[in-house]
């Protein structure tokens, strides 16, 4: 086999990798872990449920790089947020890092969705733990280091991101209610 061959074989391997994803994405958003199939996903991609497997050993692997993947979108969102700050104070950049993150979840709402059936999976699913764990670990490490913010900033900051779930999922910014405008008060939605 030439070394072409291998590269293009490697490169439409990689390509069918990067599609099974992307809708194993939308599917485990959709329907969380516990309700998605890896038939659904590989029928939705085009491909055998056996390709799939080729590719990701079991649902579990599948889950997994898909909520990695998510999780190496916030850090680009993130990173495109220390970009667009208007200052270099922790108040700033973690400003402008909540703003970029807001606009991700509503131009990817898949991601939302998918973090939130990944934090319930992780509560008996010790591999799915893991690798929220890990992802929040990397996450809170970066923006401590960006921002300079100290503890109760970079606590804070991550305080409203889970407000900023709640309200998104239960739609609170579109209710008229006392508890409603409380726990929207400030919080950004596109």
């Amino acid at each position: 086999m030439s070394a072409a061959s291998s590269d293009r074989r490697l490169s439409t391997a990689e390509e069918r990798r990067g599609t099974v994803l992307r809708t194993a994405l939308g599917a485990f958003a959709a329907r969380g872990y516990y309700g998605t199939t890896t038939g659904e996903v590989a029928k939705s991609a085009g491909i055998s449920q056996a390709y799939v497997y080729r590719l990701f050993p079991d649902k579990e692997t599948l889950f997994l790089a898909v909520v990695e993947h998510c999780f190496a979108r916030i850090r680009e969102s993130l990173a495109d947020g220390v970009a667009r700050a208007r200052g270099s104070t922790p108040e700033a950049v973690l400003d402008a890092m909540g703003e970029a993150y807001a606009r991700l979840i509503a131009e990817e709402d898949v991601l939302l969705l998918v973090q939130m059936h990944a934090q319930c999976a992780a509560i008996s699913e010790p591999a799915v733990r893991e690798v929220v764990r890990d992802g929040y670990a990397r996450t809170v490490e970066y923006v401590r280091g960006v921002s300079g913010g100290d503890e109760d900033q970079v606590q804070g900051f991550f305080a409203r991101g889970m407000l900023c779930h709640l309200v998104t999922a239960v739609g609170a910014d579109a209710v008229d209610a006392p508890w409603a405008r409380t726990l929207a008060k400030g919080i950004r939605h596109y």
